[in-house]
């Protein structure tokens, strides 16, 4: 190779070997770059540690701390510090912002932010400092102190929260008589100083007398909290008034709570004292109109997060306790401050007022309420009252029933079981179900009939004796009645209630205009009131699928089943010339109506069968005549549905109904009142319902 092949090739050797060493520098640098481009900034991870929070993702906020702040502070702690304090806070909804970035020295980077967050108390806002330090890794972390939390707060300070009660509003009458609110019972408590050396024979009487268990009360003497003078409360009893025994013969319930008392008191250690408790007045009367509170479970905490319910709360559990739960509840005052190691208070960091609950006030009348229980207190039935003209409703009564204080006390588990185990079911709320109605759904019928022209209730349907079939296709089968009369025309059919004219009254009518009738009436559908009712119905199925059972709902058997106070609206019909009535229960100032179904029959219809009705309970011929007060003029039905397996089940029950209202629109007190009783077979069927709802409308001043 000549000199100058030589040189040529020694150049391009360096060329390359330059641009190799070129090349492995650029790519160093491409690869230290993107290396650095990975490297998560403190702006994006003071973001990831404060999203920890409110999950309660303490270990994960603890691995980005850095070796110094854990050196300082173990996990236990730290999760300790932050739960105690976001936790009894109620912290929520925290968010942040970062407003800037800055260094601070050759490894550390500064970021500032601001933190907004809901808390029990109102909103939290701040602006803050976070501080990182690159570790050797390249990666940053987070430098902890508790001014991280907030920005005042110091090792040795205190996040205090205080809690100021909001007072459950009450549930009044239409008269401000209180049916739910505050009362006074009486706390049996235990104060260990007080006890006996060995009182263990003292803890067994305590118990037994109690019906609590010898565990329950040493472990409620156990408990942290617990000093020689402290007073341990062991459960909640009745209060025994001193009035109550200063009568001329003090009831057995009175003498009974003051044994009680005397022989809790004989025992060493034991103290009672008031206490102020939900209180129901009415007790058993009103219990499934008022319901009950009862405190808080775990299961209601995870349900209604975020809604100021603690672990020592209360929340309704049916009736208007439930309904108006949210009205009722009210809202705690709460206030958040940051005090130091003397307990001083350095900053008040959120502070919020109470919010006591709201007063409801029903359309119901304790007195009428009251009158109606005393009646059928001892029976399975329901009733319901209204002001026919402003569907205002004035009792609402299931009986037999449970008494909603003795929820508030504390049911032991024998008390519980008993009460589920009743076969007469004291628990069940019979007013917001459906029955079949009997002969008090004829008056709906011969409405109906007259507005289709299927009936003239001046036509004679004939009489056909105490038993009818239309003919021989219905077998051995009879519609049967209790009276014969002529001539068989409309009134005279509500008078004696023959079921007969009403069966073949369902017959003229047919079965699709029936159906079309009903729902016109809101029957298989939700009735328009507070407290969901069971819907109405005409059939099992999707229709009245035969003659027989077409014939059997045209005097309130079949498949007919109503809601009571379904019914008792229908009847506000016969008040409002045509017009039914909305019902309703939370009390207005000057009441108005409002019409929930326009015309549902005309005017003339209406009339006609209240004059029928009128004479049902006036007329010595009328089923409904032992009703009957001088008083004031009263219109009704009566009403006996039969309740057995089958068409030839003889060992059947009977429901009695009785439909009655005051015929005169502008009454000082119009009234109208449908109860309906179970069982009353060889009882005198509607006649022993009947009687009843007359003695209540004569202690509610008929």
């Amino acid at each position: 190779m000549n000199k100058r092949k030589r040189r040529l090739f020694g150049v391009v050797f360096t060329l390359i070997a330059v641009l190799i060493v070129l090349s492995g520098a650029g790519i160093l640098f491409f690869i230290q770059q993107k290396e650095e481009d990975q490297t998560v900034l403190p702006d994006k991870l003071i973001l990831k540690y404060m999203s920890c929070i409110e999950s309660g993702r303490y270990e994960e906020m603890y691995g980005m701390l850095n070796e110094q702040s854990r050196t300082n502070m173990s996990q236990e702690d730290f999760t300790a510090r932050n739960k105690n304090i976001y936790e009894g806070i109620g912290a929520s909804g925290i968010t942040i912002e970062v407003t800037g970035m800055e260094e601070s020295g050759e490894t550390d980077l500064a970021v500032r932010y601001e933190t907004a967050m809901n808390t029990s108390a109102g909103e939290i806002r701040f602006d803050n400092l976070a501080l990182y330090t690159k570790n050797e890794e390249g990666e940053y972390l987070l430098e902890w102190g508790d001014q991280l939390i907030f920005p005042q707060l110091e090792v040795t300070d205190k996040v205090r929260v205080s809690t100021d009660k909001a007072a459950r509003g009450q549930i009044l009458d239409r008269n401000g008589v209180m049916l739910a609110g505050p009362g006074t019972a009486s706390s049996v408590g235990l104060v260990p100083g007080k006890m006996n050396e060995n009182a263990d024979q003292d803890i067994g009487k305590v118990a037994r007398l109690l019906g609590i268990t010898e565990e329950n009360i040493r472990k409620k003497l156990d408990a942290g909290w617990v000093k020689e003078d402290s007073f341990v409360p062991l459960k909640t009893i009745k209060k025994l008034k001193e009035t109550d025994l200063m009568k001329e013969f003090p009831s057995q319930e009175a003498l009974e709570m003051k044994a009680l008392e005397d022989e809790l008191l004989s025992v060493p250690g034991v103290k009672i004292t008031d206490v102020e408790v939900r209180a129901y007045p009415l007790g058993e009367a009103a219990s499934h109109l008022t319901g009950y509170v009862q405190n808080v479970t775990a299961e209601d905490l995870e349900k209604h997060p975020g809604e100021g319910y603690r672990s020592d709360s209360v929340i309704g559990r049916s009736g208007m306790e439930a309904l108006y739960e949210k009205e009722l509840k009210g809202q705690d005052g709460h206030t958040i401050r940051i005090v130091n190691a003397q307990g001083s208070i350095k900053e008040v960091l959120a502070s919020a007022e109470k919010r006591d609950g709201e007063t409801i006030r029903l359309t119901v009348d304790a007195e009428l309420q009251k009158a109606v229980y005393d009646q059928f207190k001892e029976d399975k039935s329901c009733s319901v009252a209204m002001n026919p003209r402003t569907g205002e409703v004035l009792a609402l009564v299931s009986t037999p029933a449970y008494d909603s204080n003795d929820f508030i006390l504390g049911l032991s588990n024998d008390q519980w079981n008993a009460l589920n185990e009743d076969p007469d079911q004291p628990m069940y709320n019979r007013f917001r179900q459906k029955f079949a109605p009997g002969s008090s759904f004829k008056p709906i019928i011969a409405a109906l009939g007259m507005e289709e022209g299927a009936i003239d209730p001046n036509e004679d349907f004939g009489s056909e004796g105490l038993s009818w079939q239309k003919d021989s296709s219905w077998g051995n089968y009879y519609v049967t009645t209790l009276h014969t009369y002529q001539p068989a025309i409309l009134e005279n059919a509500l008078i004696y209630s023959d079921n007969i004219y009403f069966a073949k009254a369902a017959l003229k009518i047919g079965s699709r205009k029936l159906e079309e009738g009903l729902e016109r009436l809101g029957f298989n559908e939700q009735l328009p009131f507070e407290i969901i009712m069971a819907k109405s119905q005409y059939s099992n199925g999707d229709s009245i699928d035969n003659e027989i059972q077409l014939a059997d709902s045209g005097y309130g058997q079949g498949q007919i089943l109503v809601n009571p106070l379904h019914l008792a609206s229908i009847y506000t019909a016969f008040v409002n010339g045509g017009s039914i009535v909305k019902p309703y229960l939370n009390y207005k100032e000057g009441a108005e109506r409002e019409i929930w179904i326009d015309q549902a029959f005309s005017a003339a219809t209406s009339e006609q069968v209240k004059s029928a009705l009128i004479k049902v309970v006036n007329n010595p011929e009328g089923t409904g005549y032992a009703a009957r007060l001088d008083t004031v003029t009263l219109a009704g039905k009566t009403g006996t549905a039969e309740i057995k397996a089958s068409k030839d089940d003889n060992s059947g029950t009977e429901l009695g109904w009785f439909c009655v209202f005051t015929e005169d629109p502008q009454a000082e007190r119009p009234l109208l009142l449908v109860s309906m009783a179970e069982d009353v077979k060889d009882r005198g069927g509607s006649g022993y319902v009947l009687r009843k709802d007359k003695e209540a409308l004569q202690a509610y001043g008929y």
